[in-house]
């Protein structure tokens, strides 16, 4: 039982890495000659991006719809809301700053990587006003079926979501079948899926054996910068909130209750498998069932510090990779804004790692092939990102109660 129950949870995860390292040691071994199983890495790849769009209006419009039709308004939606951005600008912020000094592509030989990569279009650089416009729009409809204009479709998602919410004659049927349609879509995602360690496997041998190993060395370097920053975030900054929020008297009781939903994390690499001892925690904490049974599932979705940082991570590995700025009041601000999105975007929709991946690509204008360098990054991080999720959504509770008037939550029971 204990084995069934580690592979179900490790399994996919495992099997990902193997092909991911298999593929690496053939680059390695093989150099160039590797580049012979590229094309079944590119099919692979294709046929991600090909269902990427669909997945993503489906599923975003969907959560929309359904969120406006559930009558999700008012101060409590809000203030969990304001306790998610603020948190998720914190955790963007640490990352940000100490990845200044401390950039996993130091001392890494970039010329040798380069070689072999395609080189970005420098989408998003530009005056402040001109990176808006262009990552959040575009001047005509067929340009938002392309993979590389993911942020603009998501826009458009939202506002055909909140249609769609507020008909009364067609928005439940529209609603029902935009939740069909992103289940369809992420069902035959799941199937490709199964694939994935023989795919990234062999695109990666591609990538290995063109790039050498200083693409090797890079991500060790980020490995072990993402576990600082994951400690200082679950030790450091979620007691910080837990004083703002409870005083220092209840930090010895939170990091009591929070020892369940953080072995659970880390043993099954889920936040959802984590939500029902999150919610136990937090009403052991005092939390109640008003705050608690509202604002954990919806922090599961959309609110993960860990990914986030995780993100920012992601962001200045391709910058540094390619020479571009990671410094400056715009980098900040788009480095920040990019990796909370790709957070919320992780959870809200599913496979949303390779989304996210996609997303980062398409608002920093860099190939769409480079997804797969980036989900090298999600798979090593993996358990350290959901550990610091699911706890922080107990935080986060704790922030919502403290910063919500009893009124509000008492005539919600």
């Amino acid at each position: 039982m204990m084995q069934t129950s580690f592979w179900k949870a490790y399994g996919s995860t495992l099997l990902l890495l193997g092909g991911i390292l298999v593929g690496g040691a053939a680059g390695v071994l093989f150099g160039p000659a590797a580049s012979a199983v590229k094309p079944v890495g590119d099919l692979y790849l294709n046929l991600m991006f090909v269902l990427i769009v669909p997945l993503v209006f489906f599923s975003v419009t969907g959560a929309v719809c359904r969120m406006r039709r559930g009558g999700l308004v008012g101060k409590l939606l809000g203030v969990s809301l304001a306790v998610f951005l603020a948190m998720g600008i914190i955790a963007a912020s640490l990352a940000y700053f100490v990845l200044q000094g401390w950039n996993p592509l130091d001392g890494v030989d970039k010329a040798a990587i380069l070689k072999g990569l395609p080189e970005p279009d420098g989408t998003g650089y530009g005056s402040l006003a001109e990176t808006l416009v262009a990552t959040f729009s575009v001047s005509d409809f067929p340009m938002l079926l392309s993979k590389s204009h993911l942020l603009p479709m998501m826009v458009v998602a939202i506002l055909a979501g909140l249609a769609a919410g507020a008909s009364k004659t067609y928005g439940d049927r529209i609603g029902t079948a935009l939740d069909t349609g992103t289940q369809w879509i992420a069902d035959m995602m799941g199937l490709l899926m199964k694939a994935a360690p023989i795919g990234l496997g062999c695109y990666f041998a591609h990538i290995t054996g063109t790039l050498g190993v200083q693409l090797l060395s890079g991500y060790l370097r980020a490995f072990v910068i993402y576990l600082i920053l994951a400690a200082l975030l679950y030790f450091g900054l979620q007691t910080l909130y837990v004083c703002i929020a409870c005083g220092r008297k209840g930090v010895g009781a939170f990091w009591k209750a929070i020892i369940t939903p953080s072995l659970l994390a880390v043993a099954t690499s889920s936040s959802a498998v984590c939500l029902p001892a999150s919610m136990a925690a937090a009403r052991t904490l005092g939390v109640p069932a008003a705050i608690s049974d509202t604002v954990i599932p919806l922090g599961t979705n959309l609110h993960k510090d860990g990914s986030v940082m995780l993100g920012v991570v992601k962001i200045c590995f391709l910058l540094s990779l390619f020479g571009m700025p990671f410094s400056g009041g715009v980098s900040y601000l788009t480095a920040v804004g990019v990796a909370i999105l790709v957070g919320a975007v992780m959870g809200a929709i599913p496979t949303g790692g390779m989304t996210g991946e996609l997303l980062i690509c398409s608002i920093f204008g860099f190939p769409p092939e480079m997804a797969a360098i980036l989900m090298v990054i999600s798979a090593i991080g993996d358990i350290p990102a959901t550990l610091c999720n699911a706890t922080g959504n107990v935080v986060g509770a704790l922030l919502v109660q403290r910063f919500t008037p009893r009124t509000t939550y008492q005539s919600a029971r």
